[in-house]
């Protein structure tokens, strides 16, 4: 069974035209990207939604096309007829864009304090009041900033002193090596003399220093043996 005749008008339903707008757009822009492949043409596609929102689909560059169509030679009238059809269709639409800067543009100078003719008492009590709001916000996001930055500052400042107590325990450290090498060095240059005492006082001592001695003392006996000789 074949699908029924849909007739053209505008779709009252306002959701039901958003999701028909969607779909068909999507549908056209496959079609033109599927005509600019199979037949090797050159497609460009504009479409405005009924909030002014742009959409298009160019093959290579939209600006080339569109300066291709304005060259072509019966473009122009077409052209001009389309500007007017295209002004008189969107001119509501563009004077209430319109008024609405004008609209936004006269708030912010109110905003900064200009412009102020016209109001009376209870609109510039209201303006006072987002006045106030706007900058106990900003002197919020300030403190926050602020506070931010010292909590940072803060995090620095313990990490650079657990840094410098590290070193701190490093240069200790190296002080008690080095004093322990010298205590073993006095110790040992202490236990070499007291061994050279204990060689004179004929006491025992290690091996490591009998090596040296009896040479000396043999020394001493043979001077000895000599002078009683003479």
């Amino acid at each position: 069974m074949g699908r029924g005749k849909i007739e053209i008008k505008m779709i009252e339903n306002t959701n039901s035209r958003q999701v028909t707008f969607s779909k068909r757009r999507q549908g056209l822009m496959k079609k033109a990207k599927e005509l600019a492949i199979l037949c090797d043409a050159e497609v460009g596609v504009l479409v405005f939604s009924n909030t002014g929102k742009l959409y298009q689909f160019a093959s290579s560059s939209m600006e080339n096309i569109l300066s291709r169509y304005n060259k072509a030679p019966e473009s122009s009238e077409l052209t001009t007829i389309e500007n007017m059809a295209a002004e008189h269709e969107w001119q509501p639409e563009v004077n209430e864009l319109r008024a609405e800067v004008a609209l936004l543009r006269q708030v912010q100078s109110r905003l900064m304090g200009k412009e102020l003719e016209g109001l009376n008492f209870k609109d510039l009590q209201q303006l006072e009041h987002q006045l106030t709001e706007g900058i106990l916000a900003v002197k919020d996001k300030k403190e926050q900033v602020l506070l931010g930055k010292i909590e940072k500052s803060l995090l620095q400042e313990e990490k650079v002193s657990l840094e410098n107590e590290a070193l701190r325990e490093q240069i200790e450290e190296l002080r008690r090596s080095s004093r322990h090498c010298q205590e073993r060095a006095l110790a040992l240059e202490n236990t070499v003399c007291d061994s050279d005492t204990c060689l004179r006082l004929g006491l025992p001592v290690d091996t490591s220093q009998k090596m040296i001695i009896p040479k000396m003392e043999s020394t001493s006996n043979d001077a000895q043996n000599t002078m009683i000789l003479e």
